[in-house]
C-alpha cells in the first residue's frame, strides 16, 4: 500500500480536493443542515454553522495522517463545495477500504456522484493500491445504489439488521463491490 493521503483529483465537472475552513459556509448550506440530504446518514443535520466549523477542523487535522482520504466536491461550473467522499474503513491485511459520501440534494440526479466516486476509486486502485473497494446504502436508499451502479459497482450482499436509523427503527444494507482488476 502507498499511503499518499488525500491529493486533489480532477475531473470534467469536479475538483475532489482537501476541506480548508474556507467550506464552512458551503459544507452547511448545501448538505450538513438539510434533514433530507442526511436521511440515512448517523450523523444528524448539524443545527448551526458551529458544528460544521467543528466537524472541518477536525478534518483538516486528520490529514496529517497519510491514511486519511477525506475529499471536499468541489464543483467547478458553480465554484462551491457540494458534498464529500472518503474512505471510511480500510483493511490493510485484505487490501480493502469502504467509502462513503453524501451530496446535497439540490445536485441530485445530475451523475456528479458517480463521477466523483469513479475518480475515487481509480485513486484508491492505482495511486494508492487498494485491492476492493466497498460501498453499502440503506436499502431504503435507492438513489445510492443507483450511484454504485453507474460507478461500475456490482451488488454484492444485503446485511440484516445492519443497525439502528436516527428514528430508531432497524435497517438492512445493500452491499456494493469494485476489485481493482475489474473492468472500467
Amino acid at each position: 500500500m502507498n499511503y499518499i493521503g488525500t491529493n486533489s483529483i480532477e475531473t470534467l465537472r469536479l475538483v475532489l480536493r482537501r476541506f480548508t475552513p474556507d467550506d464552512c459556509y458551503d459544507m452547511f448550506k448545501n448538505w450538513a443542515s438539510d434533514v433530507e440530504t442526511l436521511k440515512y446518514l448517523p450523523w444528524g443535520p448539524h443545527m448551526d454553522i458551529n458544528v460544521t466549523k467543528k466537524r472541518i477542523q477536525n478534518w483538516v487535522e486528520s490529514y496529517k495522517n497519510p491514511r486519511v482520504y477525506n475529499w471536499a466536491i468541489y464543483l467547478k461550473a458553480e465554484g462551491k463545495v457540494i458534498g464529500s467522499i472518503s474512505v471510511e474503513i480500510s483493511n490493510d491485511k485484505e487490501e480493502t477500504c469502504e467509502v462513503g459520501y453524501c451530496i446535497g440534494k439540490a445536485f441530485w440526479g445530475r451523475g456528479i456522484m458517480p463521477e466523483a466516486l469513479r475518480a475515487v476509486m481509480h485513486y484508491l486502485f492505482y495511486e494508492v493500491g487498494y485491492k476492493k473497494i466497498i460501498a453499502r446504502h440503506d436499502v431504503q436508499n435507492y438513489a445510492s445504489g443507483r450511484v454504485m451502479q453507474k460507478a461500475g459497482m456490482r451488488f454484492d450482499k444485503i446485511i440484516y439488521n445492519a443497525g439502528i436509523r436516527r428514528d430508531g427503527s432497524i435497517y438492512d444494507v445493500a452491499v456494493y463491490v469494485k476489485y481493482r482488476d475489474d473492468e472500467y
